[in-house]
């Protein structure tokens, strides 16, 4: 990570690539702390891969909104893995985030489908089938 202000790295990543609300870096920044928690809690090397940090977004955007999470992520222009995997790729450019060595975008490709995973557990209980 660099000594870059997250505001600042935020603003340069939207400046070069304007599909994200400012708000969709907050929360994928959230939900890799989530992923961390979740996956790597306690251990000295807190690296997550892509599809853990799609876990962390799973779980942070059903915890933080509820049944309007798809549509929260939607209108901040996150409607898929990759859309993840850009916004982790765009504050890698702005050296906010670091990467190791074989990471790659690839590695946010497919994941969940966002609408029916996110919808799901706010379904009525006949409906979840």
């Amino acid at each position: 990570m660099s000594d870059l202000p997250f505001f600042a790295a935020i603003q340069q990543a939207v400046d070069k690539d304007p599909r994200y609300h400012p708000h969709a870096y907050e929360f994928v920044r959230d939900a890799l702390h989530v992923a961390v928690k979740h996956f790597r809690d306690g251990e000295e090397n807190q690296h997550v891969t892509g599809q853990e940090v799609l876990e962390g977004v799973r779980q942070h955007a059903i915890e933080e909104y509820g049944p309007m999470a798809h549509t929260i992520l939607t209108e901040w222009g996150i409607h898929c893995g990759e859309d993840v995997g850009n916004i982790v790729y765009n504050l890698i450019e702005t050296s906010y985030f670091g990467k190791n060595e074989g990471d790659s975008i690839e590695d946010f490709a497919g994941g969940f489908e966002f609408e029916s995973t996110l919808n799901k557990p706010f379904q009525p209980s006949s409906r979840k089938a």
